[in-house]
């Protein structure tokens, strides 16, 4: 690389934002040597709590939580002056303090997502990414300085737009707005139907953003909308925001209809809302996590990782079967990529030499031990080659 190059690359890596969340890079050394003396059991605690405070704050949600932890145990806001002069704009609609939900939904979420982002980049992308064989699905690639940079704004700004929209819910809340559907006594519709929402609202959340994340892969949405959450093809914990502002809040909005609609303890609700984000860090960081075995429902971190590498394919998120159901799963006989729209890909033979040849390197570009068994089963051997016609020239490696 030219020293031109290395400057410009220095300047990059000095953007305020950028520096925000590799703040851990310059503190690398003090924190490995605390991280090498806890115990592991420390470690997997300070880790499984990073991942759910990121989860709860990655649109906001964390103040809606704290607002309804409020609620339950019988904390009520003060009810509003008889005086009319005390009658606001926003005391009619349930919003009084609106701008304090607001401004503390924000900064609450901008802190954990550059502390809480710094220490998870930190503990994969500075301390392993000499071993990324070991950890990473794409581990000959990564996002060039730049890319990062791009990711983290874009992150940043759709977090502050789905942040407000949280604080505005917590407002609601708080003020006992008589829109929300959510009750807090959880005998109140029966033991039945609080522990069915669980499974309830997983379902029509997962399934929902399913639809609404394959619609926005239809040619139109994506080159205007859903392209610029594909601008990183190796995804790190930081692109799970880096998203349209159209596209994030449309997403929020649909997975929020069950308050408005149906009768939904706030618990059962934004657990479920909790682990989805927890995963969809987890798909989005681009290492290979396996799902545990009381999950057969979820997938690997490999199938979203794919969905970026190859754009058009594997469009569900906590159930896979969606895609096999409706025939978006990935497949080893087809080929995949930002032109071959809905999901279904071409055939190998149905592709010119170039774009399959294309296809052979971005296999090769995938970590085998991010599938089960170490087996990368999307590997085309000579045998599969040689079932093409005029396929001569072309190498599996």
């Amino acid at each position: 690389m030219s020293e031109s190059k290395n400057i410009d690359i220095k300047k990059t890596f000095k953007n305020p934002l950028l520096e925000g969340v590799r703040w851990s890079e310059k503190y690398s050394k003090r924190l490995s040597r605390v991280w090498t003396i806890l115990p592991l059991y420390l470690k997997n605690l300070i880790i499984t709590a990073s991942l759910l405070s990121f989860a709860a704050t990655l649109k906001g949600d964390w103040i809606v939580i704290v607002v309804h932890l409020l609620k339950q145990f019988g904390v009520e806001y003060p009810s509003n002056s008889d005086d009319d002069s005390a009658q606001t704009i926003l005391m009619r609609y349930n919003l009084n303090d609106l701008t304090f939900y607001i401004i503390a939904a924000v900064l609450g979420s901008y802190l954990i997502y550059f502390a809480i982002g710094g220490f998870i980049h930190w503990y994969f992308y500075v301390c392993r990414r000499d071993k990324a064989h070991e950890w990473k699905c794409q581990p000959e690639k990564f996002l060039s300085p730049e890319l990062e940079l791009h990711e983290i704004m874009v992150g940043a700004s759709s977090l502050l737009v789905v942040s407000v929209i949280s604080g505005v819910i917590a407002c609601y809340a708080m003020n006992n707005g008589s829109m929300l559907t959510i009750y807090y006594a959880c005998n109140e519709y029966g033991w039945l139907w609080f522990w069915l929402q669980f499974v309830a609202i997983f379902i029509y959340q997962d399934y929902t953003t399913y639809w609404v994340h394959r619609i926005f892969h239809w040619p139109w949405l994506y080159k205007n909308f859903h392209k610029l959450h594909h601008t990183y093809k190796q995804p790190t914990a930081f692109s799970v925001t880096a998203s349209h502002p159209v596209e994030i809040i449309f997403t929020q909005l649909v997975m929020l209809i069950p308050i408005v609609t149906v009768p939904v303890h706030w618990a059962p609700f934004y657990i479920v809302v909790v682990y989805a984000y927890c995963h969809g860090i987890l798909s989005h960081s681009g290492v290979n996590f396996k799902s545990f075995w009381w999950q057969p429902w979820q997938p690997d971190t490999i199938f979203h990782d794919n969905h970026h590498q190859y754009f058009h394919v594997n469009f569900g998120f906590n159930i896979y079967y969606w895609d096999i159901l409706h025939g978006t799963y990935r497949q080893k006989d087809r080929v995949y990529s930002e032109n071959i729209f809905y999901g279904r890909g071409k055939k190998l033979d149905e592709v010119s030499r170039e774009v399959l040849q294309t296809d052979i390197i971005e296999r090769n570009l995938e970590n085998p031990q991010a599938y089960r068994n170490n087996l990368h089963r999307y590997k085309l051997n000579q045998k599969d080659l040689n079932r093409l016609g005029g396929s001569d020239g072309i190498k599996p490696r």
